[in-house]
């Protein structure tokens, strides 16, 4: 296998993955991967491809960079940080990964030394932000290990705090390895 190394070959990757995804969100994804792999040493094709799959999933299928759900559901919610009235709705997930709560959103904005991520919660919606967050997610929680075991399952569990959505994952985990693997 090969890993893509332009924007034409992300885009290609990344249609065959998701071939209905918005055009937006894949060009973001897409411009956004050379700094990944880079920042936050996503650099291996296996890495990329489950990094590539749980976006997939999370955007629901790169259609949005913001949960469909208001938040309500999190308020009060001390194990996403969301203490004060409000967090919920206010850091409810974002980002091609679903960055969500105000501990990580807090935690995030310090590592990444942006304060908007926290200030202004929806500029997380927003492409290079949009990226950036889930690449910070990604190597916060230690998923590059994970995926270099091949492991979707306990990739699915660490992202999503559950299986939700498993066999979707695997799909696309499937697809992007079968579109990396048209690139060699």
């Amino acid at each position: 296998m090969a890993e893509p190394k332009t924007l034409e070959q992300w885009m290609d990757v990344l249609r065959k993955v998701e071939p209905r995804g918005k055009e937006w969100i894949l060009l973001g994804l897409a411009d956004n991967m050379p700094d990944l792999i880079h920042r936050f040493d996503i650099n291996t094709d296996l890495r990329q491809q489950h990094f590539i799959a749980q976006c997939a999933h999370e955007s629901d299928h790169f259609q949005v960079t913001q949960e469909y759900a208001s938040g309500k559901a999190y308020e009060g919610r001390k194990d996403l940080g969301n203490t004060q009235k409000g967090d919920g709705v206010r850091f409810k997930g974002r980002g091609v990964i679903q960055l969500t709560g105000r501990y990580n959103y807090t935690t995030c904005a310090k590592v990444l030394g942006d304060p908007d991520i926290l200030a202004k919660p929806e500029t997380v919606e927003r492409f290079p932000l949009a990226a950036t967050v889930s690449g910070w997610f990604w190597k916060a929680n230690n998923l590059n290990a994970v995926a270099d075991r091949d492991d979707a399952k306990a990739v699915c569990k660490i992202v999503n705090g559950g299986y939700n959505g498993l066999d979707s994952r695997l799909t696309a985990l499937k697809s992007c390895k079968s579109a990396f693997a048209a690139l060699a």
